[in-house]
């Protein structure tokens, strides 16, 4: 009895891995080819941007954040995800868990910050372009990327600390990895306070960023409504993959804390799979390809590298 008590404790079960035991090693093989596609395309477009002096401009900067934080994000996600594909047994530590949903949710939030930062970048470029370079420095875009990682860093640390402390009834999470809500709907007292603290944390870490974007969209469309012909093209061309990422990664995050909120027992594993980890495959590799073949800085860059390692494989 005392073994399984520690056990309850101190362990956390993955109990979704069971539904997928007779194609995990297919599985494996897909999924660790996809987190080195993930890998290879994200550290290519952080090396371009940094070996590349032309390149070292608030917009390519903030591009390199995106692949530094899709690696982090997925680096929390991925190589526990393929051990577990293969091991019996799923169990995770108390401590694990909590710093697999620290790093996982701070992914998310700073995600939704730096496309929160780029969509001003891109408003100050469009609709005040004479100020652009007075407004949009160096020493600004230092301050955003650190205020992009400050607040997320501490509205996630404030709400797994709530949850932490809370006496847990049950040890089963029916998840590929550990999420906040899952472990909150195991305790023992009354959750009320969390809830309303909850709300008061994704209030202004997620749906602020998400006006915020909206409204620097909206301002920028009525500036180019107003534009000739030319003008309205090229700024819709350079919102476009700014666009692009920002959609992909709201529908994929919501998807997530959808999934969260309901009782994930009663629903079909294939749709649980890809409603849990939607947000942590799709936007990792959507970024650098969105980036990598929409901007023609970074596009003539890449294939200038490919022409000069061609002759090298033909040696």
């Amino acid at each position: 009895m005392q073994n399984n008590s520690s056990l309850n404790t101190y362990y956390f079960q993955l109990t979704l891995y069971a539904d997928f035991t007779p194609l995990n090693g297919l599985f494996f093989i897909l999924c660790l080819l996809f987190y080195m596609t993930i890998i290879c395309t994200n550290v290519g477009i952080i090396l371009i941007v940094y070996q590349e002096k032309s390149l070292h401009q608030p917009m390519y900067i903030f591009i390199c954040c995106l692949s530094v934080n899709a690696l982090f994000g997925t680096a929390g996600f991925f190589p526990r995800f393929l051990v577990d594909i293969l091991s019996d047994t799923h169990w995770i530590s108390r401590p694990s868990c909590f710093i697999q949903m620290y790093v996982i949710y701070m992914y998310a939030t700073c995600e939704l910050s730096i496309l929160s930062i780029m969509a001003y970048d891109r408003y100050i470029a469009i609709c005040q372009p004479l100020y652009y370079h007075s407004k949009i420095t160096l020493n600004t875009v230092l301050h955003l990327i650190i205020f992009a990682l400050s607040y997320p860093a501490f509205a996630c640390c404030l709400g797994l600390c709530l949850t932490a402390q809370l006496p847990l009834c049950g040890n089963k999470l029916h998840r590929l990895f550990c999420s906040n809500w899952p472990v909150v709907k195991l305790s023992c007292v009354d959750v009320t306070l969390i809830n309303l603290t909850g709300l008061l944390v994704i209030i202004p870490t997620i749906f602020i960023p998400l006006f915020f974007v909206l409204y620097t969209y909206l301002r920028i469309l009525l500036v180019c409504r107003r534009s000739s012909a030319t003008d309205r093209g090229k700024a819709l061309q350079t919102c476009l993959p700014h666009t692009v990422s920002f959609v992909t990664f709201s529908l994929s995050f919501f998807c997530e804390l959808s999934l969260a909120r309901y009782e994930t027992v009663k629903m079909s594993p294939g749709i649980i799979l890809v409603l849990s980890i939607v947000h942590l495959v799709i936007p990792p590799i959507n970024n650098p390809v969105v980036y990598g073949l929409k901007l023609p800085q970074i596009k003539a860059l890449i294939f200038m590298k490919v022409r000069k390692v061609r002759p090298a494989f033909k040696l």
